[in-house]
């Protein structure tokens, strides 16, 4: 990828330049699917993770998990999630422009003060388009996008996935900038565009 196009992996529609990664282990838990999904879900996560070099833990010491994923049928289950208005603010009018949107999927991320990533909740909501995505596919994509604070643009018109032989894998290209990304000479949190000029040649070296 030119340094052009990672840079625009981090530039909102605005035109502003957001970067951040997790400043902390990350604790993930599942909500609303079997067993057997559950660990699919954690084995995408911890895989992401691994290639970002960054680590996982049991228990956060503040929030006890710090990355949580809702599986529903309907965006009105949301609300009847015990405390999850606590944790997410406006809850009531996000579920009506989820609602409204027709969207099968929304990630909220909180911050530390730092500007790192603190916690991150993602929303999915299994329509039938989704319903036939292979778990692993699914669960992958969204480790993918929970990994680093990206655009809102960032994957409107490609995957973050590719095909491998009838296999989908990350984007190798995507997978560089999640490993430069993570290079502890970079910042956690980063507002100026030059940021993305250094995630580019980190990127080189480690190709």
């Amino acid at each position: 990828m030119t340094p052009d196009e990672i840079t625009a992996l981090f530039t909102r529609a605005d035109g502003s330049y957001l970067f951040a990664r997790w400043g902390r282990p990350i604790v993930p838990v599942v909500f609303g699917v079997e067993d057997a999904t559950l660990r699919v879900v954690k084995g995408a996560v911890e895989a992401v993770v691994t290639l970002a070099n960054h680590k996982m833990s049991d228990t956060d010491p503040e929030l006890g998990a710090n990355l949580m994923v809702f599986f529903c049928r309907d965006w009105a289950e949301l609300p009847e999630v015990p405390n999850l208005d606590r944790l997410v603010d406006g809850l009531a009018p996000l579920v009506e422009r989820l609602t409204a949107a027709d969207a099968n999927q929304y990630r909220v991320f909180r911050f530390d003060p730092d500007g790192q990533i603190k916690a991150a909740f993602v929303f999915i909501r299994m329509d039938a388009h989704l319903a036939e995505v292979p778990a692993d596919t699914l669960a992958l994509s969204q480790a993918a996008q929970v990994i680093l604070l990206w655009s809102d643009r960032a994957f409107t018109d490609i995957s973050p996935l590719a095909d491998a032989g009838g296999t989908l894998i990350l984007r190798p290209e995507i997978a560089s900038v999640i490993r430069a990304a993570y290079d502890p000479v970079l910042p956690g949190m980063a507002q100026d565009p030059s940021h993305g000029l250094r995630l580019a040649a980190r990127v080189s070296l480690l190709q």
